[in-house]
Order: structure tokens, then C-alpha cells, then sequence
């Protein structure tokens, strides 16, 4: 997949079909719209294209209360569209003034003139341009006047997926991660930087990887107990997740993500690690002793082994 941060260079694209979208999480319902572009593409004889921003619009239209978490980082993002089959995507900057375009700019000035687009394919509900004034419908009205095609998809085909990137985000706040995973089609991920702990796993006789999470609008999943995989180095490895403020051996308030990692011990302080997020086990509980945690971590592990051996 090529990626281009402007609209420069864009005559490298060969007769352009192209679907838009922010594609947070590239789920089940997105990957409807890209499957139907990039197959009317390949009869046509074109190029899937892919529009997106940086950063999500609903972050420059409403800076003081979006409180807007991700379901995916941009690098995150890009990596699963590759997986699609798309073949190019262009992530422009959303900013402000580019917000002010209307409907007929955007589509004159961005898809026609620039882009040179053959084909638009959207959502029966797609909006976009300022105001959110642009919609199938108006495309249509258009698309003879500026010689492309616009295709719709129909209601009952993104409709029957029944999904959303809202309904994902709830669920992964809810720690229903077996649900946001159906939605997805793929495991939700998290990725970060190893960095320094207290070592009291350690002490315990279950080593922790503490791991940072530097986007901010990253979403992290409610409080409680995961069973991951762990990419890092190439390796998979099995794990479990803790995900809170470990009340039984800390009074903090600080949220804090640690890793297990299975029959493993090896220092990976300042180390990028992904971890794909299977199924929530348990929430966090404040535990009488730190025997007792003990006693329920090896009861945790003992589930999460079970989980990767069937």
C-alpha cells in the first residue's frame, strides 16, 4: 500500500476509485465499503484509493469537548488497511481552514482537479464538506457536471454488519473485549514503550513489563485483567494483561498497564511491544494479602494457558 501525506504526486494513481472516511478501527463495516472498492477497481481497470485525516476531524471542530479516544493510532490504522488489499492512501491534514471547504470545493478543487478521481464509493449516509452539507445524493447531482461516478452503498449491506466505531469504543470501555473484537474482525491492539517499574511482580515471582502509551487518545480498556499476545521481536508470546491501579500493593490513583509475559525474562526496558487484547478474565480486585493476590494470579495464568491451548 502507498501512503501519501498531500495530495502531491497523486498522478502516480491510475484511474482512482476512491472511498473517505476517518476508518477508526477499520472494522467489520468499513472493511464492507473496501472490499466493494477495491473489487469495482479491479473490473474498471483502477486504483482503490483510501482518503483519511490526521488528526480526527471532531479533535479541530471541537478542541475543548470532543474527548475523543481512538480506537487506533494512525500507525495502528495504517497497518491494518494495508491487510485490506487497498492500494494507496492519502492522509491529508485536517485542519481549520480545510474544515471551511464546501462541499463543492472539496469535491472541485481536492477529488476532481487534484485527484482526477473515476469513481466515489460511500455510505448511504456519508457527509462531509463544511456544514456537512455533501452527501451521496449531492455527488450524484455533480458527477456528470465533473465527469466521475458515484456509487452508493446501500443501507441494508452496512446496516446488516451492524457496527460502529462509537459502539466499539464502548465496548473496549466497558472491557467487553470479546465484543469489540467481533465488531473489529481482528483483535484489538495496544502499543508501547517497556519502561521502569517498581518491581513488585518481580518480588512476587511474576515479572511485569510496565508499558507506556504515548498517544494520548489512544483508548485503553476498563480496569481489570486480560489475556494477551505479545509481538516483540518478531517473537509472539503469551501473556496476561493487568490494567488499573493495583490496590492491593499501592495507593496510587495512576492507571497503569502491565504485562506478564510467559516464560520469559529478558530486559526489554525502552522496547516497543504490541499487544493483541483476547479476553477480559476478571476486574481488579483489592485483594485481604499479597498471598492471596498471588494465589489468584496463578489461577489467572493457569485460565489464559488453558485459552491458548484449546
Amino acid at each position: 500500500m502507498r501512503i501519501f501525506y498531500s495530495c502531491e504526486s497523486i498522478d502516480l494513481i491510475k484511474k482512482p476509485f476512491i472511498t473517505i472516511g476517518t476508518f477508526d478501527g477499520v472494522h467489520l463495516g468499513h472493511q464492507k465499503i473496501i472490499e466493494n472498492l477495491i473489487s469495482k477497481a479491479k473490473e474498471a481497470g483502477g486504483e482503490s484509493v483510501i482518503m483519511t485525516f490526521s488528526p480526527h476531524p471532531r479533535m479541530i471542530l471541537f478542541p475543548d469537548s470532543h474527548n475523543l479516544q481512538l480506537i487506533q493510532t494512525e500507525k495502528e490504522k495504517l497497518a491494518k488497511l494495508a491487510k485490506t488489499g487497498i492500494e494507496n492512501c492519502i492522509i491529508l491534514p485536517f485542519t481549520f481552514e480545510f474544515s471551511r471547504l464546501s462541499a463543492m470545493e472539496f469535491v472541485r478543487d481536492v477529488l476532481v482537479n487534484t485527484l482526477k478521481i473515476n469513481t466515489i464509493i460511500i455510505g448511504y449516509d456519508h457527509q462531509f464538506g463544511r456544514n456537512r452539507e455533501g452527501n451521496i445524493q449531492y455527488l450524484k447531482e455533480i458527477s456528470n457536471t465533473y465527469d466521475f461516478n458515484a456509487i452508493e452503498i446501500p443501507a441494508k449491506e452496512i446496516d446488516a454488519v451492524n457496527v460502529s466505531s462509537t459502539k466499539i469504543r464502548r465496548a473496549i470501555f466497558d472491557g467487553e473485549i470479546e465484543l469489540a473484537n467481533q465488531y473489529l474482525g481482528t483483535p484489538f491492539i495496544l502499543s508501547g514503550k517497556v519502561i521502569k517499574g517498581n518491581q513488585i511482580g518481580a518480588k512476587m515471582g511474576f515479572p511485569t513489563a510496565n508499558i507506556k502509551v504515548d498517544d494520548v487518545t489512544k483508548i485503553i480498556p476498563a480496569n481489570g485483567v486480560y489475556i494477551v499476545a505479545i509481538n516483540h521481536e518478531n517473537m509472539v508470546l503469551n501473556g496476561l494483561m493487568n490494567i488499573g491501579t493495583r490496590p492491593t500493593v499501592s495507593n496510587e490513583i495512576e492507571k497503569r498497564i502491565e504485562i506478564h509475559i510467559f516464560e520469559f525474562d529478558r530486559d526489554i526496558y525502552g522496547h516497543e511491544l504490541e499487544v493483541t487484547v483476547f479476553q477480559k478474565i476478571r476486574d481488579e480486585e483489592k485483594f485481604d494479602s499479597i498471598e492471596k493476590l498471588s494465589e489468584q494470579i496463578k489461577k489467572d495464568i493457569h485460565f489464559a494457558r488453558n485459552f491458548f491451548s484449546t
